[in-house]
């Protein structure tokens, strides 16, 4: 019986800050990453998710789906034997709350705002 595989990562923050690096199972789901996070998440920052859909992964330009193993995103990760992979971490705003900002917006008759989001 083989060992299993253990992936070394670490999750950079919105201001530099690292999460890890922390090794995880290559059957680890990238859902379970961003759970991780949401609890590890260091609660002086000005920013905190809630929860685990307010966080997205990002490697190698990539967003990371929450039903993908992170063997199965082995080639995004590319090969670096004993070498620690770093995941940039997204904080969005909940649905709820994009929804109560493009109201206030409406209200305001008259008023030049932009609306562009970054997905």
């Amino acid at each position: 019986m083989s060992e299993e595989e253990l992936i070394e990562l670490k999750f950079r923050l919105y201001d530099g800050s690292d999460i890890g690096p922390i090794r995880y199972s290559s059957n680890s789901t990238v859902g379970m990453l961003k759970e991780r996070i949401v609890s590890e998440w260091p609660r002086d920052k000005k920013i905190v998710p809630k929860a685990a859909n307010d966080v997205k992964l990002i490697s190698a330009g990539k967003i990371l789906e929450n039903n993908r193993t992170v063997g199965q995103c082995r080639v995004t990760f590319g090969e670096l034997p004993g070498g620690v992979i770093t995941m940039h971490v997204v904080v969005q705003p909940s649905l709820v709350k994009t929804k109560t900002a493009e109201k206030k917006v409406d209200d305001m008759p008259g008023k030049s705002v932009c609306s562009c989001s970054i997905l």
